[in-house]
């Protein structure tokens, strides 16, 4: 018998081919099965039909509909700011006892014990102890929950910046609040479901991975919204350009990509570019209505600090972030401090200086958008968290020099808002606030408890990515019951 003439045209014999038909059937149960457990329920597909921004009902019960992220870009001082520790004043001058001489300085000198550079003082019924740097913070603390206990993985602001934003120390997976949008959608389809807003002076050092979407479609990432004039470039086509020709365009822009998405399927980034061409024509007529403050009343504006030389920028953010949650936007992320040192929180030379400057940019604004949020009804609907990538030491860098350096052992982050328990201070750091040592709270745990407190389930939120499904918090995390109201 001749070989060739029992070869099919793909080069198998016919007995190959019958058992390669029997493995297929195989597959096709093995996918049925699969599909049963829900197996593929998680894959986020850019083309959905209803789109991948269509607001999705929350996977638990939740009064939260927007989250507003304030990162303090460059690590706040815990003791400095909320983590109040008398015994710092008790052996100032003194080194740190021996048995917690494993830190990772840096290169930097290892310094003296330094008490807290400005008083604390209780706020509120509750009493919980605020430092004079926050003083209009300190009048909402019975809405703050402080966590005092947080600890991270990374010690340099690149990686643990990404670190809090992410979940991971590298770069490439997807931030908070992309998983928010991913599992919620956004209930105004007109403005980016996440919006970020930088400090002029600078990003954070490592850039868009804070924002990215990561392995996830881009529909997810964060929009940059720039925090002087236009916020978004570009917005607004051409003058000689009617709004019904553009429509035209459009329309034949997305035939001709959906034709070529059609005869390749599964091309999510294509998928996600036709979605952000339409988003962009919408925005064109909600957007810059969305940022507009000057139909705010005089009262507002003063409230916010804007014209202010100190507050201007951060009260014109923090009043536009006010403005996006109340029109639908899901994830707001306010950066203060940008580029590097000193520009940031990054107190290496001087905390009276540093966080001096840097308080008063902030402090007023955040009180403001406190206030603003519970008068129109919204602070029960949006959750409020506060922090920075990770905290200070308790002691100075080097004798009678007046900076702390980077502390990733423990460090303070506060929640207000949609289902969080004011009033209140969780876990604790050792006597000198070097460490948590009590109800420690890793990262995993904030983004599990912020997840939570939107509606997610930080371990049913999966998205499938190169055969395992992923999440924001991975294998670790838990919610911190005692924060929910």
């Amino acid at each position: 018998m001749n070989t060739q003439q029992n070869l099919f045209p793909c080069g198998n014999t016919r007995r190959e081919f019958v058992w390669e038909m029997g493995a297929g059937f195989t597959g096709l149960a093995l996918t049925s099965l699969l599909s049963g457990d829900g197996f593929f329920d998680n894959v986020a597909r850019a083309d959905d039909a209803k789109g991948p921004l269509t607001p999705k009902k929350p996977q638990l019960p939740t009064k939260a509909k927007a989250c507003i992220f304030l990162i303090m870009n460059g690590a706040p001082s815990q003791v400095d700011t909320f983590d109040y520790k008398p015994e710092l004043q008790k052996y100032a001058g003194k080194q740190l006892p021996p048995d917690k001489k494993y830190i990772n300085s840096g290169g930097r000198k290892v310094g003296y014990l330094t008490p807290n550079w400005r008083p604390f003082k209780p706020g509120g019924d509750s009493g919980l102890l605020v430092s004079d740097y926050f003083p209009n913070v300190r009048k909402h603390a019975d809405k703050l929950c402080v966590l005092n206990s947080c600890h991270t993985d990374s010690h340099a602001h690149g990686s643990a910046l990404v670190a809090i934003n992410t979940g991971k120390t590298f770069i490439g997976r997807p931030s908070l609040g992309s998983w928010c949008v991913y599992g919620l959608g956004t209930e105004n389809q007109s403005l980016p479901g996440y919006v970020v807003m930088l400090d002029k002076r600078g990003g954070p050092i490592s850039g868009q991975p804070n924002w990215s979407s990561g392995f996830m479609p881009s529909t997810y990432s964060g929009t940059l919204f720039r925090p002087t004039g236009d916020p978004i470039l570009d917005l607004r086509g051409p003058n000689h350009v009617p709004r019904a020709a553009q429509r035209e365009q459009l329309d034949l822009l997305a035939k001709l990509n959906q034709k070529h998405l059609d005869a390749r399927p599964g091309g999510s980034e294509l998928a996600s570019r036709i979605n952000a061409y339409e988003l962009a024509y919408r925005m064109q007529a909600e957007a810059p209505e969305a940022v507009d403050i000057s139909k705010e009343s005089k009262q507002t504006i003063d409230a916010y600090g804007i014209g202010q030389s100190l507050t201007d920028e951060y009260g014109r953010n923090c009043l536009v972030a006010r403005r996006l949650v109340e029109r639908g936007v899901r994830f707001v992320q306010l950066y203060s401090g940008g580029g590097h040192l000193e520009d940031t929180w990054d107190a290496h030379q001087s905390i009276e200086k540093n966080h001096g400057r840097h308080g008063a940019e902030v402090d007023q604004p955040i009180a403001a958008l406190l206030t603003d949020l519970e008068e129109r009804g919204l602070l029960d609907s949006t959750l409020v968290i506060w922090g920075g990538e990770f905290g200070r030491m308790p002691f100075s860098e080097g004798k009678n020099a007046p900076g702390r350096n980077h502390n990733p052992y423990g460090f303070s982050v506060w929640l207000a808002g949609a289902g969080v328990k004011g009033g209140q201070r969780y876990g604790s750091t050792d006597e000198f606030g070097f460490e948590a040592v009590e109800n420690k709270v890793h990262l995993h745990d904030i983004h599990a408890t912020a997840l939570h407190l939107m509606g997610l389930d930080h371990e049913a939120l999966t998205y499938f990515h190169q055969g395992r499904k992923e999440s924001l918090t991975d294998v670790g995390g838990r919610v911190i019951s005692d924060v929910l109201a």
